[in-house]
């Protein structure tokens, strides 16, 4: 089995539609792919209508978590989504998404760059918000060559000059709302040192301590000699190692499939989970 447990639509900051995700994944030899998108579920029923025969998809959201003022995501899978904490909580992040990304072309603005607010709304299309449409602004407008070059301190990196605070969950309650809704909890790329400060292990510990399930090894952001010392890592606190492409269409380089989980890590999730089920492909609607 091949399987990708972290993938993007359009429903958030990708750039294929949940339809053209899942039917791409099946093209790409997949069996099993997880639809994450950030802080929302808005794209399953898309996905679960087109999905082809021979491919099961995991439903799931990417939260968006900070503690100690790093930022960390947080990969949520096979959970209720209509359970009220969690869906309060997740609806609390996506509102601060309009004004923060405002903010952010405001500083961009005043730094002389002539990012719109209806450039980025075309950008972000149907759905929410995020750093990375206005990236692709930048983009579009030649101050970047790429989406990943304006993630740097000189324009929306963590702390950068175009950079706005949003609200985001603290990763121990959402530990707790992803449990309470029957969800199964993955740190998502938690050795991604390109994108900003990282979380201590300390606190890798911590969280496995208060219920976090996995970590994300097997990812584009960490290199050999981190995926090893991760392993090494899970190993010692008991969590599932996962391994996932963080596909994202054209805005990113990597490929459906490029990295994937091992089936008995799978199957491991799929029996912790008790608020939603994989959906077998019956060949689309």
């Amino acid at each position: 089995m091949r399987i990708d447990l972290h993938t993007h639509s359009t429903a958030s900051d990708g750039t294929d539609t949940p339809a053209e995700l899942v039917l791409g994944a099946a093209a790409a030899g997949l069996d099993v792919v997880a639809l994450t998108d950030h802080d929302t579920t808005r794209g399953h029923a898309e996905a679960i209508a087109a999905l082809p025969g021979g491919l099961t998809l995991v439903t799931g959201a990417e939260l968006s978590c900070r503690a100690d003022g790093v930022s960390m995501h947080m990969l949520a899978y096979l959970f209720d989504p209509e359970e009220p904490a969690l869906l309060a909580e997740r609806e609390l992040v996506r509102d601060d998404r309009v004004p923060r990304a405002r903010a952010m072309i405001a500083k961009l603005n005043a730094l002389g760059v002539p990012v719109t607010w209806d450039q980025v709304a075309r950008i972000a299309g149907d759905g929410s918000v995020g750093r990375p449409h206005v990236a692709s602004a930048l983009v579009e407008l030649g101050v970047v060559p790429t989406v990943s070059d304006a993630f740097t301190g000189d324009w929306l990196a963590d702390g950068g000059r175009a950079w706005v605070e949003k609200h985001e969950t603290d990763p121990f309650e959402a530990i707790r709302l992803v449990k309470g809704a029957g969800g199964v909890c993955v740190l998502a790329h938690p050795a991604a040192a390109k994108r900003g400060r990282t979380v201590p292990e300390s606190m890798i510990a911590e969280l496995a301590a208060a219920g976090l399930d996995g970590l994300e090894v097997d990812h584009m952001d960490h290199d050999s000699g981190t995926r090893a010392r991760l392993r090494g890592l899970a190993g010692e606190l008991g969590l599932l190692v996962t391994g996932s492409s963080d596909y994202h269409g054209s805005r990113k380089t990597v490929s459906l499939g490029e990295y994937t989980t091992d089936p008995e890590v799978y199957g491991e999730i799929t029996r912790r989970a008790t608020g939603a089920f994989p959906v077998p492909g019956t060949g689309g609607a």
